[in-house]
């Protein structure tokens, strides 16, 4: 047998030799024990040991090599002569070093064990890799309403449109009315063809809607382009918006997201009332219309490339196992959700305080006229900063609250500010002040609406058909702000100034806030104990009772 020497420190003091200290794989280790079993003295860690340790070094012995195995005697010698010289020392010998060896092959050996359930891993993969992927959605939607909140900034256009023919509210009533009817088009649409396309489609009938405005002066022109093709991509670019940013969050934070991305239609007025009112006086009705129709079809397609929905098994909750079956929720359909008494209640509310909000919002500007003279927009911007932070509040403070004590809060709070406006807006020259302030909160509770609903769309009838359903749920809006602000013109007209329709719209938002009561949770039932013979078969309790 061919003998070989073995290191003196490999397995004495293991301290001393580092050589295989750190990461090394299993392949690393065959090598190394090999090596230190015959080529030691070539190693630059055993020269430095020596220096320091030449008596050890010093008993450095050959070492016989042991096979592997030992073959019978007959064959050993048959074998030898076959074989010729040894091929050398075994590819790997025993040995105990501190080299994690045990471990790297426990955890090389794991990886490839069977999965029982390689699709949920590959989902947690995908998950984590494109979570943050949810904030550039929202944002992108964000931008999208930013551009399309020209709606609400109607009333600085209405006195240049008045001009040109009577009835100059027509086309901002038959926009909010397309709106509605779109939401549901353009819900069931993003649902199916996806959520960046009907973006795009949005952008696209909003600028042909005031591309049109920009060669007409006709009543029916401006309804055409206003009205129709502006409300229904309106209605396309909104609905594109908020679903797809929900989907990648968890229900812990939908009240966030859906304020955070609907705020874009209510800031909107901010720098759109200024804009309007500077391109207006530079250039002319016409032309401004053109101006903003080319900028929104440039803007809005822009953003919708940045929207998407989340890939196929992605799942956004967190939180364990635990969390998850408390938040998930049934997927509805549309037809599910027409069968449950709870959708006509969220219906009647969402239709009031929608209603009543824009019953002040569409006659602000006249209203800060009479006291603010030229600096009305002043008051138009306060109530578009209110619109916006009502949405943001009102979601943050659902979550941490629940939604139906929400609705409630904000239902009760604004049927004070509208008793309160009667004093306000009923003498003959109302403080610009007050006013500034009452169109600011009074925007502010109309603005929760608009982040509420969208939430309680998600919490009750699940993510799968969302755009569709609240679509569905957003007809209220719609039918609110046609109806009300027509009824609200019509009471004005009758009795003179706006102390009526405030009265009523203060009346339905306590009966909406009495409707709101029936969607707060139930109490969980307290547990009785059950008595000792709920176990018993029926033939023992009758003889039980036989026996009392």
């Amino acid at each position: 047998m061919q003998s070989r020497n073995v290191c003196p420190f490999l397995r004495k003091d293991d301290d001393i030799c580092d050589v295989g200290h750190g990461y090394i794989s299993p392949s690393d280790v065959k090598m190394m024990v090999s090596f230190c079993n015959c080529r030691y003295s070539e190693c630059a860690k055993f020269q430095e040991l020596a220096e320091r340790y030449p008596a050890r070094a010093a008993y450095a012995q050959p070492t016989p090599r042991q096979p592997l195995f030992r073959p019978a005697p007959q064959a050993a010698a048959t074998l030898a002569t076959a074989a010729g010289p040894s091929p050398g020392p075994p590819e790997v010998a025993p040995f105990k070093v501190k080299w994690p060896l045990p471990y790297h092959v426990s955890f090389l050996t794991s990886q490839y064990k069977e999965n029982p359930n390689p699709l949920k891993e590959a989902s947690m993969a995908t998950q984590t890799a494109v979570k943050n992927k949810g904030w550039t959605v929202a944002l992108a939607g964000l931008g999208v309403n930013l551009a399309l909140g020209i709606l609400y900034a109607y009333s600085m256009l209405k006195g240049d449109i008045a001009k040109l023919f009577d009835g100059a509210g027509d086309p901002y009533a038959f926009a909010c009315l397309s709106f509605a009817l779109s939401m549901i088009v353009g819900g069931k649409l993003q649902d199916k063809a996806g959520p960046r396309l009907t973006a795009i489609l949005g952008g696209l009938l909003v600028g042909a809607g005031f591309l049109v405005c920009s060669q007409t002066s006709s009543y029916w022109g401006w309804v055409l382009g206003f009205g129709v093709l502006a409300g229904f991509g309106f209605g396309f670019g909104y609905s594109a918006a908020t679903p797809p940013a929900l989907k990648w969050f968890p229900s812990a934070k939908t009240g966030l997201i859906a304020g955070i991305v609907v705020a874009g239609f209510g800031i909107a007025p901010v720098y759109l009332a200024p804009l309007a009112k500077y391109l207006l006086a530079s250039y002319g009705l016409h032309s401004t219309m053109m101006i903003l129709g080319i900028a929104f079809i440039a803007i809005v397609c822009g953003m919708a490339m940045f929207i998407s929905n989340p890939p196929a098994g992605f799942t956004a909750e967190e939180g364990g196992a635990t969390a998850a079956k408390k938040s998930s929720v049934a997927d509805k359909t549309p037809m599910e959700i027409l069968r449950e008494g709870r959708f006509y209640t969220l219906w009647t509310t969402y239709f009031i305080g929608a209603g009543a909000g824009l019953m002040v919002i569409g006659s602000i500007a006249g209203l800060a006229k009479k006291s603010m003279g030229e600096m009305a927009f002043i008051a138009v911007i306060m109530m578009s900063i209110g619109n916006a932070a009502g949405r943001v509040v009102a979601g943050v403070l659902s979550d941490k609250i629940g939604r139906a004590n929400t609705l409630l809060i904000m239902l009760v709070f604004q049927a004070a500010l509208m008793f309160a406006g009667i004093s306000v807006v009923g003498g003959e020259s109302a403080n610009a002040i007050l006013v500034t302030l009452l169109a600011s909160f009074i925007g502010f509770n109309y603005g929760t609406n608009l982040s509420l609903f969208p939430s309680f769309a998600k919490d009750y009838w699940g993510s799968k058909n969302y755009g569709l359903n609240y679509g569905i749920l957003f007809s209220a809006w719609g039918v609110g702000a046609f109806v009300l602000v027509k009824a609200s013109a019509a009471l004005s007209a009758k009795f003179g100034g706006f102390t009526v329709p405030l009265a009523v719209a203060g009346t339905m938002l306590l009966v909406g806030a009495m409707l709101s009561l029936s969607l707060r949770p139930k109490k969980a039932a307290v547990a009785v104990e059950v008595p000792a013979t709920a176990g018993l078969e029926e033939e023992d309790l009758a003889f039980q009772r036989a026996n009392d």
